[in-house]
């Protein structure tokens, strides 16, 4: 655009801002609460093209399925495959989540996302007693190979793609998701997938970690070693900004921070001896879905380019796959309200829109009842009904990056494109993203975000609807989803019966075997898959590396 137009743009824009806007506003005063982004960013009454630099279209927009890939990874994004429907689930025993998983399934879903209870998570059988009152409650129980034959009992491993929510032990869990699929006669060149094997945002934002950084870093590139050599359909981590959201922060951190900790993942791959373009083609990511609907368009597109450039210029990729950022997405759990749960529908059908108009590639949407707790098989089922609903029924798959162009969105995303970098500016300057965490950097910028969201809705300059405004009386929820007891019972009934009927010596040996090579320098992908074959059990292998490499102890910040 030549700058006599942009100056008669201007010109025309603070002409119609004093004689038209701020006349119509003095006579008719707008709404009494601030006009600011879920972020707390202002938003103007209106966009025009001198704010979205418009002229620098084919650098910083371009066309889909090219670089910088702000308008989608693929030529024909939706028009050619939807996204992949995955419904986050787990809950109780093996069985019982296996049962959820053939149900979801036959209701049109088309991949699974594994949830794992919290002992699991951080690396303890269901026998320990640090277990007790956790086992199957907020996932599903894996002990031993024993479990995950029948968490995906009669669902072909070659026909459908797992995700799995699992970080600290991420190398055990898909040893064993390897170990079954052997078992079903399926070679691992032929499995897909999705670890999320995220460390570095566990030391931030949600807890479950088990090792301190350095070896826990050996993991992931252990796993990235392995998966480029022997199973290169699977995503060997999801760099995840979702839990990041979830504890408080604005889009641009966790754009910002999400792709600081991919930066250190690259750098300790790169370090550990791996070739760029051979991994990071499988690096994907996970963002959230928040309600501020064209703001968080606006963060994916930013997303995009940005790790495009930071893969290109930064890390010197050829590979165009080594610089599209891939990513599936979650609705909010942070939002969804235990008062009048129905409204939380109407939160995830507009988030699910964020999502899809800014480009997954893949998406769980929330359930209603999720704020009380584990969702119930019919509020599951509306949940994926959204996506369904959204897919096929609302116009918005029918072209590529629909609002691209929008003065606004355009807007919103060079400012998310911008913040987000000068934070991994600063993140640099502090000597990187481990370091940044280890001096309370990344956690108090989180903190002091939700502090200020949680104000403003004190004081009512935010409103949640039925939260702080339009209140009523309710009846107590009846229709929820409860774990017994028993469940914590028959699990540890059932691990106690595996440990007796195996080779007790051979799951001795593996485990010595596997301690050895943690003091030494192999990758232990294969002693971890050796071992699970075994029917060594999820606690007995992360305790044989605990003993090597210790545990990590949080760094407290006020």
């Amino acid at each position: 655009m030549k700058d006599s137009e942009l100056k008669n743009i201007r010109g025309s824009f603070h002409r119609w801002n004093e004689q038209v806007y701020r006349k119509s506003a003095a006579k008719n005063p707008e709404r009494e609460e601030e006009f600011t982004t879920a972020s707390f960013t202002p938003v103007d009454p209106v966009y025009y093209p001198e704010e979205c630099n418009e002229e620098k279209y084919l650098e910083k927009t371009g066309f889909p399925g090219e670089y910088p890939f702000t308008r989608g990874i693929q030529p024909t994004m939706y028009r050619g495959k939807l996204w992949t429907m995955r419904q986050y689930a787990g809950f109780g025993t093996a069985k019982e989540s296996n049962e959820r998983y053939r149900y979801l399934l036959d209701q049109g879903q088309s991949g699974l996302s594994v949830a794992f209870d919290l002992p699991t998570q951080i690396g303890y059988d269901s026998d320990d007693p640090i277990a007790y009152g956790e086992v199957g409650k907020v996932g599903v129980a894996i002990d031993t190979l024993a479990d995950m034959e029948i968490l995906f009992n009669n669902i072909p491993l070659d026909k459908v793609s797992t995700s799995m929510t699992i970080n600290a032990p991420a190398g055990v869990l898909l040893a064993l998701y390897i170990a079954v699929a052997q078992k079903q006669g399926i070679k691992k060149d032929q499995i897909s997938g999705t670890i999320q094997n995220d460390i570095l945002k566990e030391y931030i934002a949600r807890g479950t970690y088990i090792y301190p950084p350095k070896p826990s870093m050996r993991l992931i590139t252990n796993i990235f070693e392995y998966c480029a050599r022997e199973v290169p359909k699977w995503n060997t981590i999801s760099i995840s900004g979702y839990h990041i959201r979830e504890a408080g922060s604005t889009a641009a951190q966790e754009v910002g921070f999400t792709l600081a900790d991919g930066i250190a993942y690259v750098e300790a791959a790169i370090k550990a001896g791996l070739n760029i373009d051979d991994f990071a083609k499988r690096l994907s990511f996970f963002f959230n879905a928040h309600n501020d609907l064209l703001e968080e368009v606006a963060k994916y597109r930013a997303s995009r380019r940005l790790w495009a450039r930071i893969m290109k210029e930064r890390f010197g990729a050829k590979d165009p796959r080594s610089m599209m950022l891939r990513f599936h997405t979650q609705t909010a759990g942070s939002t969804l309200t235990a008062q009048q749960v129905d409204n939380n529908i109407i939160r995830v059908t507009i988030q699910t829109l964020a999502a899809v108009l800014g480009g997954t590639q893949s998406l769980h949407t929330n359930s209603r009842d999720e704020a009380l707790a584990l969702p119930t098989e019919e509020s599951v089922r509306i949940a994926l009904r959204t996506q369904q609903v959204v897919a096929y029924e609302s116009g918005v798959t029918n072209t590529i990056d629909p609002l691209a162009g929008s003065y606004y969105v355009e807007a919103m995303t060079d400012r998310i494109e911008k913040e987000a970098e000068d934070y991994i500016l600063k993140i640099d300057s502090l000597g990187g993203m481990v370091a940044s965490i280890e001096k309370g950097f990344v956690q108090t910028e989180i903190q002091n975000a939700a502090y200020r969201f949680e104000k403003e809705l004190e004081a009512d300059k935010r409103i949640v609807v039925g939260v702080n405004k339009f209140i009523i009386s309710e009846d107590e929820e009846k229709e929820l989803l409860r774990i017994d007891m028993k469940v914590q019972e028959e699990q540890v009934k059932f691990l106690k019966k595996i440990k007796a009927e195996r080779s007790n010596d051979t799951v001795n040996a593996k485990l010595s075997a596997l301690k050895n090579a943690a003091g030494g320098e192999d990758n232990l992908m294969p002693f971890i898959i050796d071992a699970v074959s075994s029917y060594a059990s999820v606690g007995e292998i992360c305790n044989a590396m605990r003993e090597v490499f210790g545990e990590y102890k949080e760094h407290v910040v006020f």
